[in-house]
């Protein structure tokens, strides 16, 4: 069976934060480019991920879709790279707990905020995230205890977490927080963050002047 890595991506997509991931793992892999609208939709490619989105990655047969999920596996897959803590390590329930907080309450809260959709606030106890403010201060303190989610230590929660807000904030999704953007500007300046936005930007530079 293939050892080999195989990212399906957008540069203008989600895309971005698994390639960041790549990056930071460092090992070889290939890039596949699939673009919006019938190639997203074709069949081969919903043979992948039925949903017919991207990012998808497929490593020794096995398909892993959804940011948050491609962040974990890689980071177990390979665990030189040290980006996840040991499974008996105390610092290993903080590494689930924001990853998860980020792909769910964050996620659907900024969802929402970005389409002007507001929960009642006599519902806000029946939706996972309650309400937006409370999401923000509970992300703030999530990014305010140290330079990273675990401290001083990086992990695949950063990649994901960060990637989350620097979107947020380049879109008015999340509130420009002073703690929002010293966390944003301390991975943005990774050497692998940067390589991985470099690749993708050139790659839609050269979609938008194709057409």
């Amino acid at each position: 069976m293939t050892e080999e890595l195989v990212l399906y991506t957008n540069p203008m997509s989600r895309g971005r934060i698994a390639r960041w991931m790549m990056e930071e793992i460092g090992q070889p892999y290939r890039a596949e480019i699939v673009g919006f609208g019938a190639p997203m939709k074709s069949a081969d490619y919903k043979a992948i991920n039925p949903m017919g989105k991207v990012p998808a990655l497929v490593h020794r047969g096995t398909v892993v879709t959804e940011c948050a999920a491609i962040c974990a596996y890689m980071a177990d897959a390979f665990p030189q790279a040290g980006l996840a803590p040991p499974v008996d390590s105390r610092l290993r329930g903080t590494y689930y707990r924001w990853l998860f907080f980020t792909a769910g309450p964050v996620e659907a809260a900024v969802s929402n905020k970005a389409f002007g959709l507001e929960v009642p606030p006599d519902r806000a106890r029946a939706i996972g995230y309650g309400t937006y403010a409370d999401t923000m201060d509970t992300l703030e303190q999530a990014v305010s205890e140290g330079e990273h989610i675990l401290g001083d230590r990086f992990s695949a929660a950063d990649v994901y977490v960060g990637s989350q807000i620097l979107w947020g904030l380049q879109f008015g999704t999340i509130e420009k927080r002073p703690a929002f953007e010293a966390y944003g500007a301390r991975l943005s300046a990774r050497p692998a963050a940067k390589r991985a936005a470099e690749i993708d930007n050139a790659l839609m530079a050269e979609m938008q002047k194709a057409g």
